[in-house]
């Protein structure tokens, strides 16, 4: 029996459903890994069916072991999204066996093209545009391709300010206008409102026009949070699971992400043109807990993610 009901509420207020919240949430994603994966016994009872399933392919797992992910969440009725690390893919037929087996077992034409988070490159390739220009996803038929944002910089790419990412995104930009891939900005995860907003803004006056899936963290304990955003270069915003853990009646209780979605929502219910189009959730706090979160705000209402 189904854990979750995903028929849309007729009156979201009805249900204690902030109604910006459920319209910023959307066609949200989700991002797994394959060991995170396979503790899920079954997908349709927590995520509705067209949900975009991002599988991040981290240093060390095995092809194999992203293909079988990929062909199973493809099978359950998802649009499943794998990641391309340039860094860890050895050369152009190591890439174009890749996306063979994808297409071949999972009928993948989606990817999330980006650097890695590894030092030094592996073979040919240390950046996403190299995967780019290789031309195999255009050949391949893939319809989308999206590429990594840091609304508080990249630290490994830019030791300070943001030059280079900034000239990659405009390089990214222009490629969109060359080719027939749908492309957007997928970002890393971040805790305050403020300053993804500002940084949206900055993208939209520099002339890229990509539309901008926004990271958040889905509900975790507080100590995780902080683990992961430490290891993963988020800066400024880290601040504010700071402030809640020196808040000792806040300290046990899990991190929820509702007041940096509700301000982005608000945003995004009175500047209709905002560039920010989907929510893109990382389960830090696991899969079902992120799940039924989104759930619970009206996620439920989602459907399948194909427009961007």
């Amino acid at each position: 029996m189904a854990l979750l009901n995903f028929r849309k509420k007729s009156d979201p207020a009805d249900n204690g459903v902030n109604p910006e919240i459920e319209s910023f949430l959307k066609n949200f994603s989700i991002e797994v890994m394959p060991r995170t994966a396979e503790k899920i016994e079954d997908f349709p009872t927590l995520l509705p069916t067209g949900t975009r399933v991002y599988i991040a392919h981290i240093e060390g797992t095995p092809i194999e072991e992203m293909v079988a992910t990929a062909k199973r969440l493809h099978t359950d009725g998802y649009n499943v999204m794998p990641h391309f690390p340039a860094r860890i893919i050895k050369d152009r037929a190591t890439l174009a066996d890749w996306i063979a087996r994808y297409q071949g077992e999972a009928d993948v034409k989606q990817a999330l093209l980006l650097a890695g988070g590894v030092a030094a490159p592996h073979g040919d390739f240390a950046d996403s545009m190299q995967l780019m220009e290789t031309g195999l996803f255009d050949e391949a038929g893939f319809t989308h391709l999206h590429v990594a944002g840091h609304p508080e910089g990249n630290r490994d790419i830019d030791a300070s300010g943001t030059a280079n990412v900034d000239a990659a995104l405009r390089w990214k930009n222009d490629f969109q206008t060359r080719t027939d891939a749908k492309m957007a900005i997928v970002t890393q995860f971040a805790f305050e409102a403020k300053p993804i907003i500002a940084w949206a803004d900055s993208l939209r006056d520099a002339g890229i026009t990509l539309p901008v899936h926004i990271g958040i963290a889905g509900p975790a304990k507080l100590q995780t949070l902080i683990k992961f955003a430490i290891a993963c270069g988020v800066g400024p915003s880290l601040k504010v699971l700071q402030k809640r853990a020196m808040d000792v009646t806040k300290l046990l209780l899990p991190y929820e992400p509702t007041d940096v979605l509700r301000e982005l929502a608000s945003h995004k219910a009175a500047n209709p043109d905002f560039n920010i189009s989907h929510v893109h959730f990382f389960p830090l706090g696991g899969i079902k807990t992120n799940a039924t979160w989104a759930h619970t705000h009206g996620g439920d209402s989602a459907v399948p993610a194909n427009a961007g």
